[in-house]
C-alpha cells in the first residue's frame, strides 16, 4: 500500500511525454509564423513583404511617376523679349543750323515719359498766344468739376481762341480761370519745372521751356489738362488750327500726317526786348514737341515761323 502511494504521487508530479511534444510542435509553429511575418527574413511570405514595404514601395512608384512625367514633358519655353517701342519719328542731335538768334526744341515719348531736346531745352521764352491751348483746357476742366456744360456760345469762343488765337477772347477766357492762379495749377498739374507766372500778371508773357513746352502737350493728351470730358474735343480744336496761326512742327511732316498732329503756336515782337518771340508746340500720336525761336525784332514773323519747321526737319528720321 504504500508502494502505491508513492506510485501515484510521482505520477501525478511528472509531466506526460506526449505532452511534452504538444507543447514543442506549438513553441515551433509560432516561431515559424513569427518568422514568416518579419521583415527581411528568409521564411518572409510574398504578402508581408509586400505589407511591410508598401509606404516606401508607394512612395517609390510615386517618385517614378513623377520621373517619368518629367522626363516626357517638355522643358517650359523660356519667355520672349518684350517686343521693343517703335522709333519715334524725332533722333536726338546737336543742331548746328544757319539761325540767327536764340532756339532750343525738346521732343517727349508719350509711351515712357523719356524726354530728349537740346542742350539749352530748360531755357525759358514768353509763350504768347501758345499759352491759350492751356487756358482754354483749364477752362473746360473747371466747367466739368463744377458740373457746368459750357454754352454753345462759349464754345464757339473757346473754338475761335485756338483756331484762330483770338486775343480779346482768350482775356476774357483767362480772366474766368482766375489770371495768375490758372498759371500756377498748370505749372503744379502738368508737372513743369522750368516755367514761371509772367510778372505782370498777363498770360502772353507766361515763361515756358521748351521742355515744359512738350510736357504742356502731354497733360494736354493724357487728359489732365482739360479732363475727361473735353480733351478730345480740345485735341480736335487744336488739329483745326488754322491761318496765321498753322505753321512749324506739323509742317514738317507729310501733308497726310499734318491732319493727324495737334497745335497751338505762339508770336509775337517784344518791343521791350527788341525780339520776335516764336513758339510751337505738337501733339501727335506717340510724342509731344516744342521748339522755341528768339531773334531781332526787324527780321519779322516769317523768319521764325519757317525756322520753327526747319528744326524740326533738321530732326526726323529719314522716312519719318
Amino acid at each position: 500500500m504504500a508502494g502505491n502511494r508513492r506510485a501515484g504521487r510521482r505520477g501525478a508530479g511528472e509531466t506526460s511525454p506526449l505532452r511534452l511534444i504538444a507543447v514543442a510542435v506549438i513553441l515551433i509553429g509560432l516561431v515559424l509564423v513569427s518568422l514568416r511575418l518579419l521583415p527581411g527574413s528568409p521564411f518572409e511570405s510574398s504578402a508581408a513583404a509586400q505589407w511591410g514595404d508598401s509606404e516606401a514601395t508607394t512612395s517609390d512608384r510615386q517618385t517614378g511617376a513623377a520621373t517619368d512625367r518629367s522626363a516626357r514633358q517638355p522643358s517650359p519655353p523660356s519667355p520672349s523679349p518684350s517686343p521693343s517701342l517703335a522709333p519715334l519719328p524725332f533722333q536726338a542731335k546737336d543742331l548746328k543750323l544757319d539761325i540767327q538768334g536764340w532756339y532750343s526744341w525738346s521732343v517727349l515719348d508719350r509711351r515712357t515719359g523719356k524726354i530728349i531736346g537740346s542742350k539749352n531745352m530748360g531755357e525759358t521764352s514768353t509763350t504768347a498766344s501758345m499759352i491759350k491751348s492751356w487756358i482754354v483746357a483749364d477752362y473746360l476742366r473747371r466747367s466739368a468739376d463744377a458740373g457746368r456744360t459750357p454754352s454753345d456760345a462759349k464754345l464757339a469762343d473757346a473754338t475761335r481762341i485756338i483756331r484762330d488765337s483770338d486775343n480779346t477772347r482768350a482775356e476774357q477766357f483767362y480772366n474766368e480761370v482766375d489770371r495768375e492762379a490758372s498759371i500756377k495749377r498748370l505749372i503744379s498739374m502738368c508737372k513743369l519745372t522750368d516755367s514761371s507766372v509772367a510778372p505782370d500778371g498777363g498770360w502772353s508773357r507766361t515763361a515756358l521751356s521748351p521742355r515744359d513746352t512738350a510736357r504742356l502737350g502731354n497733360c494736354i493728351a493724357t487728359g489732365t489738362a482739360a479732363g475727361p470730358k473735353w480733351t478730345k474735343w480740345l485735341l480736335n480744336e487744336m488739329k483745326l488750327v488754322r491761318g496765321a496761326g498753322d505753321f512749324g512742327i506739323r509742317k514738317a511732316f507729310p501733308a497726310a500726317e499734318q491732319k493727324k498732329i495737334a497745335i497751338k503756336n505762339g508770336w509775337i515782337d517784344r518791343t521791350r526786348e527788341q525780339e520776335m518771340h516764336i513758339n510751337c508746340l505738337a501733339i501727335g500720336d506717340t510724342w509731344t514737341m516744342g521748339v522755341m525761336v528768339k531773334y531781332p525784332i526787324g527780321m519779322g514773323y516769317d523768319y521764325g515761323m519757317k525756322n520753327c519747321e526747319k528744326i524740326t526737319e533738321a530732326l526726323l528720321r529719314p522716312g519719318a
